[in-house]
């Protein structure tokens, strides 16, 4: 007769294997659980900002709708004032013309950049000018030279005023006489003779005046004893016979 022996480890063993299964199984539906509670929260978190922003869209026309409802108004009466100047070919015809000439356009707002560089190169090179001819006015100014241009504008009013057209001609067919004669005049010995002429008669009118000059016969004689009398008398009379041969005679 023979004995069976009964394994009894192994059904606690292959429970402990299910069990851990089961374990397993659990673990990975409760992460597939999170993670899809993730997601449904990101999706429910992008729901409320579509909505929010959506929300934001609708407040934004609903505010707008108004001020372009007005703008239209106001658009569509200046443009029916604005009919009998322009049309609608007038305006297709403007934006052919802006569309042929657009490289022109193009070069003038080339031209218009390349000017507003050097304008704003040229600043304060232009500041710094301003400032030393304000500084050089205001000297001009402390010296009287705007003061003597205006007088000179005075007197050059005087002067137009007081000479006809036929005088400014005539002075012009002599004006080569006149810069002669100023310019003999203006030569160092003339300029002493004539400083000389006016300090001798001053000094002859004081002398005059104060009556210590001889006017009588005698004394008028007695002065012609005086060697520089004499002299002076016949370079003055040299100089009279001079200009009466030089000055046209009547009859001849």
């Amino acid at each position: 007769m023979s004995t069976v022996v009964m394994d009894t480890d192994r059904p606690i063993t292959r429970n402990s294997d299910q069990l851990a299964e089961i374990s397993q199984k659990l673990d990975l539906m409760a992460q597939s659980i999170s993670v899809l509670g993730a997601q449904v929260n990101y999706l429910m978190e992008r729901a409320e900002a579509d909505r929010r922003r959506q929300q934001t869209w609708d407040d934004l026309f609903t505010d707008l709708t108004p001020i372009v409802n007005e703008v239209y108004a106001v658009a569509e009466t200046q443009l029916e004032e604005m009919q009998q100047f322009v049309t609608l070919d007038d305006i297709m015809e403007l934006v052919k013309r802006l569309a042929r000439n657009t490289r022109t356009l193009n070069e003038m707002l080339d031209t218009l950049e390349s000017a507003n560089d050097f304008i704003r190169d040229a600043a304060p090179l232009t500041k710094d000018m301003m400032t030393e001819a304000t500084t050089q006015l205001e000297a001009l100014e402390r010296k009287g030279y705007f003061g003597f241009a205006r007088q000179g504008l005075y007197v050059l009013d005087q002067i137009v005023t007081s000479f006809s057209e036929e005088d400014v001609r005539q002075l012009g067919d002599n004006v080569v006489l006149i810069l002669n004669t100023v310019k003999a005049l203006t030569q160092p010995e003339m300029m002493t003779m004539l400083n000389n002429l006016t300090q001798g008669f001053h000094a002859a009118e004081q002398e005059a005046l104060s009556g210590q000059l001889d006017i009588g016969m005698f004394g008028l004689l007695k002065q012609m004893r005086d060697p520089e009398v004499r002299r002076g008398l016949a370079i003055t009379l040299e100089t009279l016979r001079r200009v009466s041969a030089q000055a046209p005679k009547n009859g001849k």
